[in-house]
């Protein structure tokens, strides 16, 4: 089974995936999927705080997948190695913990899913570079590019798009650039929307749930599984079930 959620800020907001919350866990293997769609951040300072809950996740039944979002201290996640994994390149922090390159497809489950990480902080201005503000939050030329050939192989057809910001003409619909500015990745995720074939693309980010519209879905609290239907709310901070 895959499962998304959106971010989880170190521990700040990874209690939704808590026996008492996240219920079904007790059901998975290592052969099912929790994907989280940016803003990992137990990757940060190399603390004990993030020392201790990197173990608590890599010891939960399931395998984690995760994008970077903004919040991230890439300094860190540039010393793990870049390797090969279901079709597409990774980095994994641990056997059970895994980093999902920005611009790869993905086969897992029968899905064919498009990962792109990384953002714009909107509180930039505030935060010390290289210290909580890192630049590659947003990609080089080379990460768009690599994702635009990617597609351009799968003909532009996947199943599944999972990224952290939306695309512009959605981000400037919902929040009309009052918080959240263009840049050259929800530009580039403009030219993916019009271009792709999915099912469904998840973006975090923004600290809300709920629907756009049919395809696009904007998730924080709320986990999610994939169904052959469709999708399917296994957990959501209102209802604590």
């Amino acid at each position: 089974m895959i499962f998304i959620t959106g971010d989880i800020h170190g521990n700040h907001d990874i209690h939704k995936l808590s026996s008492q919350c996240f219920t079904i866990q007790n059901k998975l293997t290592r052969s099912d999927y929790v994907i989280i769609c940016g803003d990992f951040g137990l990757l940060w300072c190399n603390s004990e705080q993030d020392k201790y809950w990197l173990k608590w996740l890599d010891e939960k039944p399931w395998t984690t997948l995760w994008i970077d979002g903004n919040h991230e201290n890439f300094d860190m996640l540039k010393e793990y190695p870049i390797e090969d994994w279901h079709g597409g390149k990774v980095q994994k922090i641990t056997d059970n913990i895994i980093h999902l390159c920005r611009g790869s497809i993905f086969e897992i489950e029968g899905k064919r899913i498009f990962a792109f990480g990384g953002a714009e902080s909107h509180d930039k201005k505030y935060r010390k570079l290289g210290y909580s503000v890192w630049k590659e939050e947003l990609p080089s030329k080379e990460e768009i590019e690599f994702g635009r050939k990617n597609l351009e192989k799968a003909n532009w057809s996947v199943d599944i798009i999972i990224s952290h910001s939306l695309p512009e003409h959605i981000q400037e619909d919902l929040f009309h650039d009052e918080i959240y500015r263009t840049n050259n990745l929800t530009l580039f995720f403009d030219t993916v929307d019009k271009r792709a074939d999915f099912d469904f693309w998840f973006s975090g980010h923004y600290h809300m749930s709920g629907w756009y519209d049919k395809k696009h879905i904007l998730i924080y609290n709320d986990i999610v599984r994939l169904t052959d239907k469709g999708i399917e709310r296994v957990y959501s901070s209102e209802n604590k079930n």
